[in-house]
């Protein structure tokens, strides 16, 4: 009498086990209500690097189904589609649906989350109000059809620079929409000042926690280790230089942008993407006990800061929340430093409350 064959009964075993599992994974997905995203200016770098970020999960986790809205201008259509065709061929399980647009009304339709890449960027010879002009025009716009058309609940991240700026316009004409609910992405320069400590420290990134950016997404902008952590061990005594934390260090991560310019002839854009994932992410999934991280989000009068500026804060994140980070002693020169980046934020959103009133 032959005996049974054992392997392959226990290999059955699991592999309908295995079934079972992705079965009630698939089952999962097909039950959560898709998330509608919007990404604006999506033709671009950082759109082209953002939208295959969202369709894996990178950016509201890997169990959310995703319908992506992609919108660009009119003369950007045929890479508008190009993108769209990619994210297709790229099977992307949580990916729904795949929306382009040129028509920024239609875009905003129903969207949950709206990241603003789109914008008016300085060029060579222009002044700074002409510049300001253009996106007060744009953000005008956006915000209105946001207001008319994205879900009441629409979380906003601001990329486009003036980052801060913009997102003051986009709050100021989008009244209804929660004041909360509209942010600028400062996460790429807490990612850029986590990624410096870490590098001269030798250590892993992720032992680096709580440094925080103070101000405007500018050179400007304070990167502040004064209360972060390298393994649990303060910033300052680990990396023993204070010549290097308050000279190079803040210089480095206030100019990375340049830099990376002059490095490579274009923007970051790779890890504008992560980072935006990452401020999305914290923000509605939480951050992790004990940590914050920065965003640039409303003013309500913290640290002595002007109220309704759009001003980066230390924030930690609960139940789609965000909560400014209180009661941390700021010295001497820390304070000065806030109050310059502030000044800057005053001077920015007065040129735009005027380029405003000219346009009425």
């Amino acid at each position: 009498m032959t005996k049974p064959n054992v392997v392959p009964l226990a290999v059955a075993a699991a592999f309908g086990a295995g079934l079972a599992i992705c079965s009630k994974y698939v089952l999962k997905l097909q039950k959560k209500k898709p998330l509608r995203v919007l990404i604006t200016g999506a033709a671009g770098q950082i759109g082209y690097a953002l939208a295959p970020q969202v369709a894996v999960g990178s950016m509201l986790g890997a169990d959310q189904p995703i319908i992506l809205h992609l919108l660009d201008v009119e003369p950007a259509k045929n890479a508008l589609e190009g993108l769209r065709m990619e994210l297709v061929d790229g099977a992307y399980p949580l990916l729904e649906g795949v929306l382009t647009f040129t028509d920024v009304a239609a875009a905003c339709k129903g969207v949950d989350v709206a990241v603003m890449v789109g914008g008016y960027p300085r060029k060579a010879g222009e002044e700074r109000k002409d510049v300001m002009a253009k996106n007060v025009s744009i953000y005008q716009q956006q915000a209105s059809a946001l207001e008319a058309n994205a879900s009441k609940d629409v979380k906003v991240v601001v990329v486009a620079n003036p980052a801060n700026t913009n997102a003051l316009i986009l709050a100021e004409n989008a009244p209804s929409i929660p004041r909360e609910n509209i942010t600028c992405l400062t996460r790429l320069d807490h990612n850029r000042a986590l990624g410096q400590v870490a590098e001269r420290t030798g250590s892993h990134v992720g032992s680096v926690k709580n440094v925080i950016i103070w101000g405007n997404h500018s050179s400007t902008q304070y990167p502040d280790v004064n209360h972060g952590t390298v393994a649990g061990k303060p910033i300052r005594a680990v990396v023993n230089d204070d010549t290097w934390l308050n000279g190079d260090f803040i210089t480095t991560v206030q100019q990375r942008g340049a830099a990376i310019i002059k490095a490579r002839g274009l923007s970051s854009a790779l890890s504008a993407a992560n980072a935006v994932c990452n401020h999305v992410r914290d923000w509605v999934r939480g951050t992790p006990s004990g940590s914050w991280t920065s965003m640039g989000v409303v003013s309500d009068g913290s640290y002595g800061v002007q109220r309704g500026l759009v001003y980066s804060y230390p924030v930690t994140c609960s139940g789609g929340k965000w909560k400014v980070v209180q009661g941390l002693p700021i010295d001497g020169p820390s304070r000065e430093r806030l109050r310059v980046t502030e000044a800057e934020l005053v001077e920015e959103r007065d040129l735009a409350l005027q380029c405003l009133a000219e346009k009425k």
